[in-house]
């Protein structure tokens, strides 16, 4: 279903700190994760005692617009950008936990044939590069050349998304291109990455999504957002019992629309931090609110946004995962 059809199939809906024994939550299709499995289950209506009606977004853009409305009052997986954008432009939305990690599908790529790897990353300088301007890939190239020293004022930056950086790297037609998913799979056919995403996380480039409510409704159902949060960390410490993977993984496929295969390839690449890393100085500690603040900055020098917050911190709630965690 498109943003569009979810927002008309939605309206209408109580607005914020008004449920009448219902609420609407946003996710993902072909986006495979534990929650899904909860979410078929019906875990979540058991635990908070309303009936959840679930709708799926193609953006995390769409999410934003659909949370600014009251049309939706929580989003699962919604990307860190979008929400960046979203809160940069004065909305009051609150990220309440880090729904996955996925460091190591997103990255940049050095066309195999130059033989540069972290060891002699300083011979980029010079080189012409595909960065999608504006995301979070363009946020861990420039912190990656940054580590390795290069000077990117010597690099010819290319703006180009990640399908069109992947066939631009095959053809030999750039040094290196940064993407994500399937684009960022068929670059590394034609070369390296210089980090993995564990070593990328060490320097502070996270790669990551929130489940993100409107402050407001939160406010006055933190409730119903405690439990929430507590069957979303049930089924993530399901998942990580690899004992319960054959009985999940059929059931999380058919939710996010995906074959069996297409599920557990995507999934693997995926982390689920516990409620415990969450909490960490890593994540809502303090890492995120560090994280959003440098894409919000490399957004305005893009021109994406016309200004980024002093800080984020407010955009953190930690109140609802701690009491779930209780």
């Amino acid at each position: 279903m498109t943003g569009a059809a979810a927002l008309a199939l939605v309206a209408g809906m109580a607005q914020a700190g008004s449920h009448g024994g219902e609420i609407t939550v946003a996710y993902f299709l072909e986006w495979p994760m534990p929650f899904e499995y909860a979410k078929a289950e019906g875990m979540y209506d058991e635990a908070m005692g309303v009936t959840v009606n679930w709708v799926s977004f193609d953006t995390g853009t769409a999410m934003s617009a659909a949370m600014a409305s009251g049309d939706v009052h929580l989003s699962v997986s919604q990307g860190v950008p979008p929400f960046v954008v979203a809160t940069s432009a004065g909305q009051d939305l609150q990220i309440l936990d880090v729904a996955v990690s996925y460091s190591d599908n997103d990255n940049c790529v050095v066309r195999e044939d130059l033989e540069i790897d972290k060891d002699s990353a300083g011979e980029l300088a010079g080189k012409k590069v595909a960065v999608p301007l504006g995301t979070a890939a363009h946020y861990g190239f420039l912190k990656q050349m940054s580590h390795f020293g290069v000077d990117i004022s010597t690099m010819e930056i290319v703006d180009m998304a990640p399908p069109d950086g992947a066939a631009a790297i095959a053809q030999g037609s750039v040094d290196m291109a940064c993407g994500w998913g399937g684009s960022l799979r068929r670059m590394k056919e034609h070369g390296n990455v210089l980090l993995t995403g564990a070593e990328k996380e060490e320097l502070g480039i996270l790669v990551f999504d929130v489940t993100s409510g409107p402050a407001g409704w939160v406010a006055e159902n933190s409730d119903l957002v405690t439990a929430f949060l507590k069957v979303t960390a049930e089924a993530n410490a399901m998942w990580a019992d690899e004992a319960n993977h054959e009985k999940m993984l059929p059931v999380i496929a058919k939710d996010a629309g995906m074959d069996l295969e297409a599920t557990r390839a995507t999934i693997s690449t995926f982390v689920f931090p516990t409620v415990e890393d969450q909490l960490s100085a890593k994540w809502l500690g303090g890492g995120a609110q560090e994280f959003m603040k440098g894409v919000a900055d490399v957004f305005v020098e893009a021109g994406s946004i016309d200004a980024a917050l002093d800080s984020y911190a407010d955009n953190v709630n930690t109140g609802p995962l701690t009491a779930a965690a209780e």
